[in-house]
């Protein structure tokens, strides 16, 4: 089961400072995973310009030029944040049981652990 999923709030742990013009520090929501790559998609983290050709669409009006987008990060240098805090936390799973219509179900939660230290 994956520690981080889509849309979850993760914050950046390695890199430059942000003086510096990094992105350590910096929490936003995941847009995109790519388990084989162990690579994912942060909202406003690792923006890069991308110059693409120029060309017309149909209607004559011009695309192309420089643009900004985000790049993708590895999934090491991410953290969950832990909703509560609002602080970078490892992730846990236990398992419950659950009872809906009257049926029984053992299910696995994920969960915030507790950070040891104090940011």
């Amino acid at each position: 089961m994956a520690k981080i999923k889509k849309g979850d709030l993760v914050q950046v742990i390695t890199g430059a400072k942000p003086e510096r013009g990094g992105d350590r520090g910096k929490q936003g929501k995941v847009l995109e995973i790519s388990a084989e790559r162990n690579r994912i998609i942060v909202e406003g983290v690792n923006y890069v310009t991308k110059h693409t050709r120029v060309g017309q669409t149909q209607r004559g009006t011009k695309t192309g030029g420089i643009e900004t987008v985000e790049a993708p990060i590895h999934i090491s240098n991410v953290a969950l944040v832990d909703p509560s805090t609002k602080k970078p936390t490892k992730v846990g799973h236990r398992v419950e049981e659950q009872t809906k219509d009257g049926v029984k179900r053992t299910v696995r939660v994920r969960f915030a652990k507790k950070s040891g230290k104090d940011l």
